[in-house]
């Protein structure tokens, strides 16, 4: 029986975060509110003219010195001629010829292997707008405040071979675009948008299959199960001997259905040429090596630099840069209070557990490191246990509290005093003469039984170590 591979390109747009669109003044702030963003010039009147953002080339400049990309130092901006209800001007202005940046690539890392996987091309173009569909009435509404947001397209080889390493790219692609902050690549709001070209072929065989582009994929659990769908079909195709059509088709996440849309385009059906209102954009290596200069220590550079700098283990180092703002935190945090794997044990264990009970993004948290510093050396003082300290963290994370006021407000820290704790615990060996007797007769392990019920009475606002040696000399007398 004979075995088939998948090859899988990519095309992924990412919206940059400059804070006006990429030919006019409009606001690039994401809004709830259909059409308030959006005036002439991105809603494609007549007559009106585009004016080039330069924060947006810079930003692309920095995303193709991040991918390992040659920089193109005279680029130029081309007419995709196509109609379409959110391209009111019936052309989109992109870059086909002499896009900004090529012959990059990525080096992901799996279990158990590495892969550099190559990009063809990163060129800018214009966003369009947002069709929302109203089947109930059976109505399709246009939004056009996404039209003429900054888009970087970043074209991969087809070098990629399974979901796995989709997802792995995509993730690394990701983290780098947020740590440069060009973009925040928040696909929930249409930041990042992937294309998915997927063939099949004989293992083997060097030659590709006929490829089919899935469109518009904004999460990567759809991308996953858009992956497997479209690979079993063609795959099934070609074991029927049928042919596989070169065409467009749409994931359905919901329903989990693989839809054809329409055949595939070719570049000549867009009839491409150089806008004639854009004069070409040229760099020159002063500015090239200006915004190189500037670019951040990215999270390779971080993990490595984190076990050297903090004595924290691998796997640390790699979760806590899963995002610039956690590496921050920790860093900044373990700065002021000097120890580093007492921090990287919070943010891992209870800050993760916050971020995924309330459905956070990684760079959605903005969290204190001068309040965080303070809660860890409060718990080192003896001023309050780990049990309260959770609760402590917790509202630091989610409402920026002061640790100090609120421990006092809510009545929460330690009680230490001998006379106050012997008495607590005195109550409780009078409600629980059984197992004092126990304890009398040789069952020592009830004691652990006696500090937990003496903690419980407390409020937990005791050492149970303190509490153990109060109770043992109790139960001698007795």
């Amino acid at each position: 029986m004979k075995d088939y591979e998948i090859v899988i390109g990519l095309e992924v747009h990412v919206e940059l975060s400059t804070s006006s669109k990429i030919f006019c003044g409009c606001s690039t702030k994401f809004s709830l509110d259909p059409n308030s963003n959006c005036c002439p010039v991105c809603t494609g009147m007549p007559g009106t003219l585009p004016v080039l953002n330069k924060k947006a080339t810079e930003y692309a400049v920095a995303a193709g010195l991040a991918l390992n990309c040659n920089i193109r130092k005279r680029t130029i901006f081309d007419r995709k001629n196509y109609f379409y209800p959110d391209l009111p001007k019936a052309y989109q202005i992109s870059q086909l010829y002499f896009p900004i940046a090529e012959n990059g690539h990525i080096k992901i890392e799996l279990e158990g292997y590495e892969k550099v996987i190559g990009i063809h091309e990163m060129h800018l173009e214009e966003d369009a707008g947002k069709l929302i569909h109203d089947s109930d009435n059976n109505n399709t509404l246009i939004d056009y405040n996404r039209a003429g947001i900054p888009l970087i397209e970043i074209v991969s080889k087809p070098d990629m071979t399974s979901s796995d390493e989709v997802l792995a790219y995509l993730d690394k692609l990701k983290t780098s675009l947020q740590y440069l902050s060009v973009a925040d690549c928040k696909m929930q709001e249409g930041g990042m948008r992937v294309d998915i070209n997927l063939s099949v072929r004989e293992v083997g065989d060097k030659k590709l299959g006929t490829r089919t582009e899935i469109k518009n994929l904004n999460s990567f659990r759809a991308i996953a199960r858009a992956i497997e769908s479209e690979s079993n079909r063609q795959i099934e195709l070609v074991k029927k001997g049928e042919a596989v059509d070169l065409e467009t088709r749409r994931w359905d996440d919901i329903s989990g259905e693989n839809i054809r849309m329409r055949p595939k385009e070719n570049v000549e059906d867009y009839r491409y040429f150089p806008d004639p209102d854009i004069p070409p954009i040229e760099f020159s290596d002063q500015e090239i090596d200006r915004i190189k200069s500037s670019l951040p220590e990215f999270r390779e550079e971080k993990i490595i630099r984190f076990q050297k700098d903090y004595a924290i283990p691998k796997y640390d180092a790699k979760v806590l840069t899963s995002s610039k703002k956690m590496a921050d935190i920790f860093e900044n945090t373990a700065n002021l209070c000097n120890r580093p794997k007492e921090v990287s044990n919070w943010l891992m264990v209870e800050g993760m557990r916050i971020i995924k009970d309330n459905n956070m993004d990684l760079w959605e948290v903005d969290f204190n490191p001068k309040k965080f510093s303070k809660l860890i050396l409060m718990v080192e003082e003896g001023k309050i246990n780990r049990t309260i300290a959770k609760e402590v963290f917790e509202k630091i994370f989610l409402e920026d509290i002061d640790p100090d006021e609120y421990v006092k407000k809510q009545g929460l820290a330690m009680i230490s005093d001998d006379r106050e704790l012997g008495k607590a615990a005195l109550k409780i060996l009078d409600k629980n003469p059984g197992a004092v007797s126990d304890y009398k007769n040789g069952k020592t392990k009830v004691l652990g039984y006696l500090v937990g019920q003496t903690m419980k009475d407390m409020g937990g606002r005791a050492d149970p170590n303190q509490i153990s040696k109060i109770l043992k000399g109790l139960l001698e007398e007795i």
